[in-house]
């Protein structure tokens, strides 16, 4: 599902003496199957683009098409069911959003809601829990009986249930350890590349937006000011230090190597194997020890 905005902006309580611009002349396009990241301080509009892609939010300024549906800016708009059933969001701390008596029906009660039947709710249930890591037998137990990880698990199952076409991740990994961080990104990673998804991830991990996406929107003040490959992305920290962004350690290192040693490598690295390759052959030739 391919999603264009096209100079959109967007004003809280507009026309008030409380309007508030939060979006202004954003042009961006995410293509269908992309994995794309959008990174910003906060206060950069991140939030308010996101709730853009299923039309939580419609424009005040501008256009966002979203798969075939048109969203102009003025005109008031009707069937808005299935863009939300196509765009599956999960925001920060998607377990506190959980409610029902046992895992399966908190699973079953969005495609429910949507008009599938119990049946076909029912056996999407029981593959979207493999595919976050449970096991079926913990459809029948009440959520709140799980760990903090699980829950957050059982909650994107109820998403991924939906059967979207994008998937739309809001710091998926806040209040996450290291480890429960690194095992849910490669879920995500693991489910953009096995149902083709269109994946947009709104972070402030630059490690995260380093290594998964493809394309990164650097956003400041309401606008895009910047759209690149995390590599091009990343090969100008000061910039980013500048918009009170901090760079990946991978990234954070090898500046304070090339600084030590007087020298430039190759290309940004993004991952500890690319930096070692680039490091390696100047260490062979004495750098360190000039």
């Amino acid at each position: 599902m391919d999603i264009t905005f096209e100079q959109v902006g967007y004003c809280y309580q507009k026309n008030s003496p409380f309007e508030t611009r939060a979006l202004q002349d954003v042009n961006v396009s995410l293509d269908s199957g992309s994995y794309t990241a959008i990174i910003g301080h906060t206060g950069s509009g991140k939030s308010t683009l996101l709730q853009h892609l299923n039309a939580l939010l419609t424009p005040t300024e501008g256009v966002v098409t979203l798969g075939g549906r048109v969203i102009k800016a003025g005109e008031k708009q009707k069937g808005l069911r299935d863009i939300r059933k196509r765009v599956g969001i999960v925001f920060q701390f998607p377990e506190a959003q959980l409610f029902e008596e046992t895992v399966e029906k908190d699973i079953c009660f969005g495609p429910l809601n949507f008009g599938v039947s119990e049946e076909e709710a029912k056996a999407r249930a029981r593959q979207v829990i493999v595919e976050v890591g449970l096991t079926e037998e913990i459809l029948m137990r009440s959520p709140f009986e799980l760990s903090g990880g699980q829950m957050r698990r059982v909650a994107i199952a109820g998403v991924l249930a939906m059967d979207p076409e994008v998937l739309v991740l809001d710091e998926p990994t806040a209040g996450l350890d290291p480890n429960g961080r690194h095992e849910i990104m490669e879920m995500f990673a693991n489910l953009h590349k096995s149902k083709g998804l269109t994946t947009v991830l709104v972070t402030h991990s630059m490690e995260d937006a380093a290594t998964y996406a493809e394309k990164i929107v650097l956003m400041k003040g309401g606008t895009v000011e910047k759209i690149a490959t995390p590599r091009e992305t990343f090969s100008n920290p000061d910039k980013l230090t500048e918009l009170g962004l901090s760079v990946p350690d991978v990234v954070h290192f090898q500046r304070r190597f090339e600084q030590r040693f007087a020298v430039t490598l190759g290309k940004t690295c993004l991952t500890i194997d690319e930096l070692v390759g680039e490091m390696v052959p100047l260490l062979g030739k004495g750098v360190a020890g000039g």
